[in-house]
């Protein structure tokens, strides 16, 4: 929305001006509008993008002085609370929160596409058995393509619409199966009965030798996970799958171009990581030790503070809830990994230094534990993150398509190399 604000810019010592119009947005800081600023015959320089906006965008906002995640208008505590994570996909997707009968439906369509063709099962099968499961899904993600071309016109609503039903759908049996291809295990089929948390859980653990039973707690933790990722405005991954996706390409490339971006350590492998400083510690008698190395930079603290978040995380306290639910159901807070887990937390929110520091446990922190103590595997941390937060990228990845301002991404550049020189033969060097 833009108002009357400007800012003016004064260059070539004075003689030239150029006014930018300041935009508002309904929350948020203002944004002043430089798309003029090439006149000028300058670029300007940012790093990162920690002070570009990228896109207009309806779905996610985050205020991170606050502690504030809104989808769609609607605060992270309630969706955890009382939704789950497919009214939670509808709500991205769509907009609005569904109705009855909208839901009903946008389930029916999710159900409908969670097998996956029998010859990309066999894709699986060309991966060393020791792969990272991140591996895979790049690969059968971006394959998809291969098998669905009657829903690859991007210009087209309905298959912008059944693309998306795809890739929530299928997502968690590619994920589940590439953790069953690194084990060895039969590939499972989904169940249509279970809800989309169970579903997961189903075909990552049943076995052809004896029923499966659901814990309902778990199934109830894992599904909070995905609704607390769905998605997190304009990171890495959501930018990278809206630059892939400017350049028309079809919405499963995209969709792996964002599991690529995700794998990387800094975006990713948080949960991942904090699991490891957990092996790296050792037992609660090392944590007085270890935390006076965080005070001396001697040892980093994973899962606590946050590069947005500058006040506590407002999905971390969410997650505790359910991280204290799984432990009881299980029965592990006497376990010696998560009591030490429970001795980190508690210095981090009592002693002074990570107070005054704002380093609070993130979502990172909790999720690991739960993903872990449900019986997951480190090295399918980034996976889970990856299906849970498909539905933001496609939505946003579908609010740009669908933007009659969409232009191809062509970031400019400070270039520091060489001067034009002229090729000298070799024998003259």
């Amino acid at each position: 929305m833009e108002n009357n604000r400007k800012v003016t810019l004064t260059y070539n010592d004075g003689k030239d001006n150029l006014d930018m119009p300041v935009l508002k947005g309904t929350l948020g800081p203002d944004v002043v509008d430089i798309r003029a600023f090439s006149k000028t015959g300058m670029f300007t320089f940012d790093p990162g993008f920690l002070a570009t906006a990228s896109c207009e965008s309806q779905i996610t906002f985050i205020d991170g002085d606050l502690g504030q995640l809104y989808y769609r208008g609607y605060p992270i505590e309630q969706l955890a609370a009382k939704s789950d994570y497919l009214e939670v996909c509808y709500l991205l997707l769509n907009g609005e929160l569904p109705t009855a009968q909208e839901r009903q439906a946008f389930e029916r369509g999710i159900m409908r596409h969670n097998m996956l063709h029998d010859q990309l099962m066999s894709l699986f099968k060309g991966f060393r058995r020791d792969a990272h499961p991140m591996a895979v899904m790049v690969g059968v993600v971006g394959a998809l393509s291969a098998f669905y071309h009657d829903s690859l016109d991007i210009n087209n609503a309905e298959h912008r619409k059944i693309s998306a039903h795809r890739l929530i759908a299928k997502l968690p049996n590619i994920a589940a199966q590439a953790y069953r291809y690194n084990k060895g295990l039969p590939f499972s089929y989904p169940k249509n009965g279970l809800t989309y948390a169970e579903n997961f859980l189903h075909m990552m653990f049943s076995t052809p030798c004896e029923e499966y039973k659901v814990n309902k707690t778990l199934a109830l933790a894992l599904d909070r996970i995905f609704t607390l990722h769905a998605d997190h405005e304009q990171n890495a991954s959501t930018s990278t799958v809206r630059l892939a996706g400017s350049s028309g390409a079809n919405p499963f490339a995209c969709i792996a171009a964002g599991i690529a971006c995700l794998w990387g350590p800094s975006h990713g492998g948080a949960n991942e990581a904090v699991l490891k400083m957990l092996d790296e510690i050792g037992s609660v008698e090392n944590v007085p030790a270890f935390m006076e190395g965080v005070k001396n930079k001697t040892h980093k603290l994973m899962g606590f503070g946050h590069r947005v978040y500058k006040n506590m995380d407002p999905r971390a306290a969410i997650m505790k809830e359910t991280c204290d639910e799984v432990l009881n159901e299980l029965g592990l807070h006497n376990d010696p990994k998560f009591k030490l887990a429970m001795a980190l937390e508690k210095i981090a929110l009592e002693d002074p230094y990570f107070i005054e520091r704002k380093l609070y446990p993130n979502v990172d922190f909790y999720s690991g534990i739960v993903l872990s103590a449900i019986g997951i595997p480190v090295s399918m941390f980034t996976p889970i993150f990856a299906l849970a937060r498909t539905v933001g990228w496609i939505s946003h990845w579908a609010e740009m398509i669908a933007d009659p301002a969409m232009k191809i991404g062509r970031p400019r550049q400070l270039y520091t190399g060489a001067q034009r020189r002229d090729y000298i033969p070799q024998e003259q060097r």
